[in-house]
């Protein structure tokens, strides 16, 4: 008994099957293309986009009207199991070309046609030579076949020539082992799994050769196992017979002859339609059985036709002889020869047909089928199409035509498909589809239908029998919300997608009971989704993602029946609320995606009911609580994301029963705890993200021990400790390796050196310290993003050393030395390191791909090089070096600039005029250098410019008007600390966005401007805190804006929180007249320095307005008058300075203003009481003085030492926590504490935001959507 065990195995030249009993695999239905389509309904008109399929074969439905005897009666499917019907349906579904004609017309088997004849020719299986004396050569003919995996999907596409078919028999003691050779199939069976195993292992040692399995379909033979044994089965071979003998609706019997009939060669009459037998035959061995020939007129019409077509790559070459029934994309009648096919579309890639369609077509009157899609054809769609009045199928679609669409073609009553679809056609109406009554489908994907209106739906409800409609990116915008009647009742896709409707969906569209697929994404459609799209019974796909203003509440929607949905998308959407317990109710679902929505709440455990489900997207929105540990009942479940969230807890162990998991996003949530050990069971796992959460713990190999597949690892921003052995060696070869913060260290880890395929990498922050090994220079070659940034790295870098062109390289923040390399790279940042020497002279021609440079914070001399204006620049960061010289005029010609940092240096001379060319600069610092000179009125030309730093220079002349006219987006402006002179101009008031303007330290004069108050930037209180972020504005590199302020004598720099600050500083100039109390309109103000100036008069009362106000110094002017008693109520106040003044009266002493020593009110001869020693004559407080001569000079030079070290910013850790509380009550007692403070806030976003910036980004430019 030969035993059930066969297997299927591939070689060139053969085709082994084989299989064992009760298998299961993942079925899907596939497109031609190879595209699959999930399908667990019997029937293949239920698959979105096969309806039309349906109707051509009739095979497994009833859905035309008229047919007796429906084989949808006959044939049942329900017996089966659902995995062997989905089977059944794949190759159902597919079909293969019978002549070499029609191969060729196929890019796939074109494909497979080639690689027959270069395996001939290496396998050596023919010599050319003469044809001896009286012998015939052998005959050969080519056979085409659908390899099937045993899931039903397309192996390849096999072509080979005919070779004899063999039977083979070995018999090995009490064993037997079958061998069945046909073509290059073969069928292995014996009673001995053993044996089989060895023959399989010879064939693979002589052959190259692919199991593919157990036997499921061979020579048109269906292999069905059950646990009683094998059935075989030819339902397909009998399926395709009956439509060609017109028997498809035939009376059902149990045998279709007499059982007692006997046949004998010479009994009975010839065969009159001998075209019927040849067509038999041609299912039974693939042999062309044309014996049909065209008549003459229509020939001669194909001739003419090819003669105006453009053929450059001979795709009609066939066309010739007599016989245009054998031609290539020619079909004929099987007894009259009336050509019937016209099918020539470009679907493979080659040149496409060109020239003009002749009118001799229409001499094709019983043409059925015209195909010319994918060409590119000239002119107008010919009008005399509409006098084929037999034509059942019209594709013009992609075809090159343009202009209107000619109304005539709705005199094509027969027509039953027409596809039209190209950006080139338009339409003005659609009333001229109403005498299309037959038609079944119809596309105008990209035709232009803006002019219609709403009234694009009244012709369409005209056709009974339409049941898909395709018009994707039409331009349509606007619906009929009332129809007179509803004919949409064979309707069951239906595709809108790319529309501009900005509108409602109306009501009646979630009416259509035979609606199967639905896709309106990308419409700009608005309001609430219609609840009754739930209730259709027939819907499988519903897409509406990508519809910002289209919501609907979760709870409501997930709540309905759903009875058949499959394919679900309502991503970037404004769905909200929660996730129903009844989402569980969903059963069918494969493809369910929510990402990018306000979803809240958590995920229901009943989610693990649905069995289904391959792929699940509900990242990006704000999704608390923890994963449920259901999530591992999704047995079928191939994509997991839920990255970009709230969750919580830890990861599911359960998550390792996901056994066919290839991607799973955890990352950007807040996830605890451990990564799951149970993670390395996932032998599928191709992609791995759970960056940005707050994982802890040890990853050891046995995480990856079977991570065989794993393609992309992203585990940056947790707590991770990597612990491998020193001589591991990986089970991956990964492409996308992401373990930033992760404690990869001390040394660079070896393990890397067996990775061949790594494509992007960081190991930033990773506690590596020493030097990289020099293998590692080797495998960077293929490298598009390498990151070892924020480590103890040392040694010089490889000059040059290879990457891609377009890769990013950040060794930012490490102890690099020598000079700086030079790879051709888009981005390279080199800052924060010990490099030394000059700028290379040839840097321009070097690094010609160059976008992003950052050399900052190194020890670089020598000149700015000229060629450095050759490079197509968008930022370009030199500051904290010691490059000296004058800035290269060259560099006005790097015209895409946005970001220019060339800050603490000691550059000299002027700013060169050719700055003012680079019209898209978003922010220039020049400060800290020599530069000299006057502002160059070229610079007014940067209308983008939106920091504006000179400070700490040797600048002159007065301050242009200009910069208040010409810059609507400044936001920084800081010229402290030069040599300006002369009146502020009432312009600089225009600077609407302005929030810190810093004019200290200069020769100003004149009076402090009213106009100031419309500072519209400092009326405001800047309560969210945006990262200024310029340059790529990538998700892994920016350029971070940062500016130095002077707060209480202390300079700090702000970059992280630099958004909330709002500052103004004109201390140290020569300015005069009273303090203007428009001024205190700045209510957003948050700094506020008019010093050693000369100003007069006294403080406003209306002070108190600036209740954001941080610090407040008026010291050394001639301001007089008291106190203003409403200052108390500035309860936000941590530093105060009104010395050196003529002010008197009482000191204010409620609220924080006890806090102040004497130091914020000395100099004052006419102030009197606390904290001062001079008592006010009504002073009532006899408790002596607050504080004892001295106290507040030794408080003010204390710059903290030790104490700050170790209490103060324990106590700001609190603060942190705790709110405001602590820092004024540290204020309170340490002053000059306050700008420690905020600089070590500031420092620490910077350290801690690296990543989570990033992600904020992310959610920021969101909520911008």
């Amino acid at each position: 008994m030969v035993q059930d065990q066969l297997h299927l195995l591939l070689t060139q030249g053969f085709v082994l099957f084989v299989g064992s009993q009760d298998d299961d695999p993942t079925v899907v239905v596939q497109h031609s293309e190879g595209t699959p389509i999930s399908q667990s309904q019997g029937s293949l008109g239920n698959i979105p986009g096969f309806g039309f399929i349906q109707d051509q074969y009739q095979v497994v439905t009833n859905d035309l009207p008229g047919t007796l005897y429906p084989l949808e009666s006959v044939i049942s499917y329900s017996h089966l199991s659902p995995t062997h019907k989905h089977f059944v349906l794949s190759i159902t579904a597919q079909d293969k070309p019978k002549t070499f004609q029609q191969a060729v017309k196929h890019d796939c088997w074109r494909k497979a046609l080639q690689a027959e004849i270069q395996a001939l020719k290496e396998n050596k299986t023919w010599n050319i030579t003469e044809l001896p004396t009286c012998k015939t050569p052998m005959g050969y003919k080519w056979v085409f076949k659908i390899k099937y995996k045993a899931d039903g999907t397309i192996e390849r596409h096999n072509a080979h020539l005919v070779a004899k078919g063999y039977f083979s028999k070995r018999k090995t003691s009490t064993n037997i082992i079958v061998l069945l050779v046909y073509v290059e199939d073969v069928i292995l069976a014996g009673t001995n799994l053993v044996e089989i195993n060895g023959v399989k292992a010879f064939l693979d040692h002589k052959f190259r050769i692919k199991d593919l399995e157990n036997l499921k379909f061979f020579l048109g033979l269906e292999v069905t196992r059950t646990s009683s044994g094998i059935i075989l089965s030819k339902r397909k071979y009998a399926l395709d017979i009956l439509p060609d003998v017109g028997f498809l609706d035939s009376k059902p019997t149990l045998t279709p002859m007499d059982n007692k009939l006997k046949l004998s060669q010479s009994a009975g009459d010839p065969l009159i339609d001998i075209q019927q037998y040849g067509r038999l035959v041609e299912l039974i061995c693939g042999e062309v059985a044309q014996l049909v020939h065209c008549n003459a007129a229509e020939r001669e019409a194909l001739l003419d036709l090819k003669m105006g077509l453009n053929d450059s790559w001979s795709r009609l070459s066939s066309w010739h002889g007599t016989n245009c029934c054998q031609w290539s994309g020619i079909a004929c009648h099987n007894t009259t020869g009336a050509v019937l096919v016209v099918d020539l579309p470009n679907s493979s890639g080659r040149q496409p047909l060109g020239g003009e369609i002749r009118p001799s077509l229409a001499k094709l009157k019983s043409l059925k089928h015209l195909d010319l899609s994918g060409n590119n054809f000239a002119g107008k769609i010919p009008h005399f199409l509409s006098s084929l009045e037999n034509l059942q199928y019209l594709n013009l679609s992609y075809a090159g035509f343009s202009g209107a669409i000619p109304p005539n073609l709705g005199n094509l009553s027969s027509l039953q498909f027409l596809d039209v679809s190209y950006w080139g056609l338009t339409v003005d109406n659609l009333e001229w589809l109403s005498g299309l009554l037959s038609l079944k489908y119809l596309a105008m994907n990209s035709v232009h239908l803006s002019k219609l209106g709403g009234e694009w739906i009244e012709p369409l409800n005209k056709l009974p029998l339409l049941s898909e409609l395709h018009l994707e990116y039409c331009g349509l915008s606007g619906f009929s919300y009332s129809l007179p009647s509803l004919n949409f009742t064979s309707l069951k896709v239906l595709n809108l997608q790319g529309s501009l409707f900005k509108a409602k969906l109306p009501t009646w569209l979630a009416n259509i009971s035979s609606l199967v697929s639905v896709d309106i994404g990308n419409s700009w459609l608005t309001g609430r989704i219609p609840l009754g799209f739930g209730e259709l019974p027939n819907l499988q796909s519903l897409k509406l993602n990508y519809n910002l203003k289209l919501s609907a509440s979760c709870f409501q929607l997930f709540a309905r029946s759903w009875k058949k949905i499959q394919i679900l998308d309502l991503s970037i959407t404004g769905l909200h609320g929660r996730l129903p317990t009844l989402l569980g109710n969903m059963t069918s679902l494969i493809h369910f995606d929510l990402h990018f929505n306000y979803i809240d709440g958590g995920i229901p455990s009943s989610i693990g009911k649905l069995s289904n489900l391959q792929y699940i997207d509900l990242s990006l929105n704000n999704l608390t609580g923890s994963l449920p540990d259901s999530i591992g009942h999704l047995k079928n479940l191939v994509e997991l994301r839920l990255h970009s969230n709230l969750l919580q807890g830890s990861i599911p162990s359960s998550i390792g029963n996901l056994q066919r998991l290839t991607t799973l996003t955890l990352a950007s949530n807040k996830l605890n705890g451990t990564l799951p050990a149970s993670i390395g069971l996932l032998s599928e796992l191709s992609s791995l993200h759970v960056s940005l959460n707050k994982l802890t713990g040890v990853i050891s190999e046995a995480h990856f021990r079977r991570l065989g597949k794993l393609e992309k690892i992203g585990l940056s921003e947790n707590s991770f400790i990597l612990n491998v052995s020193s001589n591991w060696v990986p089970p991956f070869q990964v492409i996308f390796l992401q373990m930033g913060s992760c404690h990869l260290g001390p040394s660079f880890p070896s393990w890397l050196r067996s990775q061949k395929q790594v494509q992007v990498l960081d190991f930033s922050g990773a506690g590596i310290s020493g030097s990289i090994p020099k293998w590692f220079w080797g495998m960077t070659s293929i490298l598009a993003f390498l990151n070892v940034s924020f480590n103890s790295l040392e040694g010089h870098i490889p000059n040059p050393f290879n990457v891609t062109s377009y890769a990013n390289v950040d060794l930012s923040s490490n102890q690099f030395k020598g000079p700086i390399p030079l790879p051709n790279v888009f981005l390279l940042d080199l800052s924060n390191n010990q490099f030394s020497g000059s700028i290379p002279e040839n840097i321009g021609q070097v690094m010609s791909m160059l976008s992003f440079l950052s050399l900052s914070g190194n020890e670089l001399t020598g000149a700015i090089p000229v060629s450095i204006g050759e490079i197509s620049l968008d930022v370009l960061d030199l500051s904290k070096n010691n490059l000296a010289g004058s800035i290269p005029s060259s560099i006005g010609n790097c015209s895409s600039l946005t970001v220019l940092d060339l800050q603490k240096n000691n550059l000299s001379g002027g700013i060169p005029n050719s700055i003012g060319q680079i019209t898209g600069l978003q922010t220039l610092h020049l400060s800290n250098n020599q530069l000299s000179g006057k502002i160059p009125s070229s610079l007014q030309n940067l209308s983008k410019l939106e920091t504006l730093d000179f400070g700490n220079n040797m600048l002159t002349g007065n301050l242009p008007r200009w910069i208040g006219e010409d810059f609507p987006r400044l936001r920084i402006l800081s010229l402290r600390s030069n040599k300006f002179s002369g009146e502020l101009p009432l312009a600089l008031s225009n600077l609407s966005s302005l929030q810190i303007l810093d004019l200290a330290e200069n020769q100003l004069n004149g009076s402090i401007p009213a106009n100031l108050s419309n500072l519209k930037g400092l009326t405001r209180q800047q309560n969210v805190n945006h990262y200024l972020l310029y340059g790529t504005l990538s998700e892994h590199h920016n350029y971070q804006e940062n500016i130095y302020v002077t707060i209480n004598g202390l300079e700090l720099m702000y970059t992280r929180t630099l958004s909330l600050l709002t500052s103004i500083d004109m201390s140290g100039n020569n300015f005069s007249g009273e303090l203007p109390e428009a001024i205190t309109k700045l209510v957003g103000l948050e700094v506020l320095n008019l010093s050693r100036n000369h100003i007069s008069g006294q403080i406003p009362k209306s002070i108190s307005e600036l209740r954001q106000l941080l610090s407040l110094d008026l010291s050394g002017n001639r301001l007089s008058g008291p106190i203003p008693q409403s200052i108390s109520s500035l309860t936000f106040l941590g530093n105060l300075n009104v010395s050196n003044n003529n002010l008197s009266g009482i000191i204010p002493s409620t609220n924080q203003m006890s806090t102040f020593n004497a130091s914020s009110f000395a100099g004052n001869p006419g102030l009197c009481g606390d904290p001062l020693t001079v008592k006010c004559s009504n002073d009532s407080n006899n408790g002596g003085d607050n504080y004892p001569d001295g106290g507040g000079k030794a408080d003010q030079a204390d710059n903290g030492n030790g104490f700050i070290d170790k209490w103060f910013y324990m106590s700001i850790g609190v603060g942190f926590a705790a709110g405001l509380l602590l820092p004024y009550l540290v204020f309170a007692m340490k002053r000059s504490w306050g700008g420690v403070y905020f600089a070590f806030v500031d420092g620490t976003a910077y350290r801690l935001s690296s990543e989570k910036m990033k992600a904020a980004t992310r959610r920021r430019n969101r909520g911008a959507r």
